[in-house]
């Protein structure tokens, strides 16, 4: 069997015969160029935070604003560089937007810390913030400049969703978990605390988008119907369900209804974007409904946080979180009082849970709902990604990431605000806690990763034509000698087809060739090649005379081309030896110069 394999040329960008455009690499500077810029003005905000509260106060720089100023510049330069050198197509917003949230928060940690006698600490420390800032910025740099393949997550599914569980079970540990304000979700590692459910999340966001990627069509059409709805199959189903439901009861095991509420609401979503299927938004609703009343049964704080948030004015006493966050929004009205200005010390965990309220005192309403649509961006632009996304796990894993985060936002900053019952979740970038500063920096570097793969600009093949290029044939037969695994496999199939009657030619139409066996080597095809010496000079396949040794391998195949007396090819006449292929003389295309012959006198008969 003979193969053609054309040595086409390297795939190019753009319609055929046209040079490949500058179009990639140019836009990709432009996004750097645009996120270069962006990122200086965002580190601005909080860097200007930090000088107006020295100015207010104290009515003189802040303590060490030089060296402040230098390293806080120059770590969202690295970062720039960074993305610029390995992710150069990436989302030219999700880096300034993190960091003009991580510099308002640090500002306000270090307003906070100045209402505090030095002889008295706070209940939190700018200190540890900041070495939680730079852990997560070294996870973030890591995941970019190892240019990690989050693709790879789709081959996991279970086992995320178990080191998920592993690490939501942690906080039960005699000995390793702690319980604070009714809440065990924290563990101890020495010095440091950790909340583990805040990279739970994340895993836990990739094992789902990993089994629904994979069950997704199962999930949508499989099972039977009953009175017009489709029964998904319990198989199909039931690894998803199990897992979100052994999260949940452990969670409210644990007293974190806010991240169990997280949880519910993010395989919502994912499902839905996997199917489509507008059931599982009205299953969900149903199902909260139900285990939000058991919950308000079961449980005493959360009643009493029900309460709090529908008539907090009934519960002076006891509301006090609430009702000292809301009359600090009023002093703040739509301006604020200003940076250094205001009581936001009055709020309970007013660096913490309430931290939104208490900026709001400061920055004012409309300075609160800026840093909310900064949120937005972030979370509107990583959902764009999934739009884009071509492949169903990058979808998913996006829609994910990001709408556990806008879900973040909208139920810390609604409770604070008293929009929703309060939950006890962080605000991202913006509170104090290590774990929340560290997971949500591995956030972002997902994000940037899955930005940068998905605006890739994609290379178009230009069409060839394999009439203009150099071919060859190709012995299936001896290939398979020495090919193995499943290329083996396939050209043993292909050898097995081979007859020697079904043999066709090759090459272009000025080279018609037919490749025979040789008689001294009968299960070997032949392979075709030109003659030696200009194209019109061909060459043809005859036998030795009687006597002549054939060279080194002559039970190889002999290749042979139409001899120059005819449009078909030659037929070897088999003898006793091989054959070989020998040159003819070159056709003579002069004009001749023999006499011409005599006239036949019998008028050519």
């Amino acid at each position: 069997m003979a193969v053609d394999i054309a040595r086409a040329p390297a795939p190019v960008s753009g319609p055929a015969g046209s040079r490949p455009p500058a179009a990639g690499p140019a836009a990709g500077r432009r996004r750097r160029n645009v996120e270069l810029a962006l990122v200086l003005v965002a580190q601005a905000i909080g860097w200007g935070g930090f000088v107006l509260t020295g100015f207010n106060r104290d009515n003189a720089w802040p303590v060490h604003w030089i060296p402040v100023t230098i390293v806080w510049f120059g770590l969202g330069l690295a970062l720039h560089l960074v993305i610029r050198w390995r992710a150069p197509q990436a989302d030219p917003l999700l880096l300034p937007a993190a960091l003009c949230l991580v510099g308002v928060g640090q500002a306000a940690l270090y307003r906070y810390s100045l209402d505090f006698d030095p002889a008295f600490p706070p209940d939190f420390s700018v200190a540890s913030q900041l070495v939680a800032v730079f852990l997560g910025v070294a996870g973030c740099v890591g995941l970019i400049v190892w240019g990690f393949d989050f693709r790879r997550l789709k081959s996991y599914p279970y086992l995320l969703c178990l080191a998920a569980l592993g690490l939501i079970l942690l906080p039960l540990i005699p000995g390793l978990g702690v319980e604070i304000n009714g809440s065990r979700i924290w563990i101890y590692l020495g010095p440091f605390s950790l909340q583990p459910a805040e990279i739970a999340k994340l895993l836990l966001a990739a094992g789902f988008a990993a089994y629904l990627a994979e069950k997704r069509d199962l999930l949508a059409q499989a099972g039977r119907r009953l009175l017009g709805l489709r029964l998904t199959r319990l198989r199909d189903i039931g690894p998803l369900v199990l897992m979100w439901g052994v999260s949940l009861v452990v969670m409210m095991w644990e007293r974190d209804l806010g991240t169990s509420m997280l949880f519910f609401g993010l395989i919502v979503l994912m499902l839905f974007v996997a199917t489509g299927q507008a059931r599982w938004l009205v299953i969900a609703a149903l199902l909260g409904l139900v285990g939000g009343l058991a919950a308000w049964r079961l449980f005493d704080h959360v009643q009493r946080r029900v309460d709090f948030w529908l008539r907090a004015e009934d519960f002076p006493q006891e509301a006090t979180q609430i009702l000292s966050a809301q009359y600090g929004l009023a002093a703040g009205g739509l301006i604020g009082s200003g940076w250094g200005e205001g009581r936001p010390d009055l709020t309970p965990l007013y660096f913490s849970d309430m931290i939104a309220p208490s900026l709001g005192e400061e920055i004012g309403v409309a300075g609160l709902m800026a840093l909310v649509v900064v949120y937005g961006v972030i979370g509107f632009r990583g959902l764009s990604l999934a739009l884009k996304a071509e492949d169903g796990f990058t979808k998913l894993f996006a829609t994910g990431l990001s709408f556990g985060f806008i879900l973040q936002v909208f139920a810390i900053v609604g409770g604070s605000t008293r929009l929703l019952p309060l939950t006890g979740l962080t605000c991202p970038f913006l509170s104090q806690g290590g774990s929340s500063m560290i997971a949500n920096w591995l956030l972002l570097g997902l994000l940037i990763v899955i930005s940068n793969q998905v605006r890739r600009p994609a290379a178009t093949l230009r069409p060839v034509d394999l009439a203009d290029e150099r071919t060859m044939t190709i012995d299936v037969r001896r290939l398979r000698r020495v090919a193995t695994g499943r290329a083996g496999e396939l050209l043993a199939f292909a050898a097995d087809q081979v007859k020697e009657d079904d043999l066709e030619p090759v090459g272009p139409p000025d080279e018609l060739t037919r490749a025979v066996p040789g008689p001294g080597a009968p299960d070997e095809l032949t392979r075709a090649v030109p003659g030696p010496g200009a194209p019109d000079q061909l060459t043809r396949a005859v036998t030795p005379p009687a006597g002549d040794v054939s060279p080194p391998g002559g039970d190889q195949p002999t290749g042979f081309v139409p001899s120059p007396n005819g449009d078909q090819p030659t037929a070897p006449e088999v003898g006793d030896g091989p054959i070989q292929a020998v040159t003819p003389p070159p056709l003579n295309t002069a004009p001749s110069t023999d006499p011409a012959p005599p006239a036949d006198p019998g008028g050519g008969r």
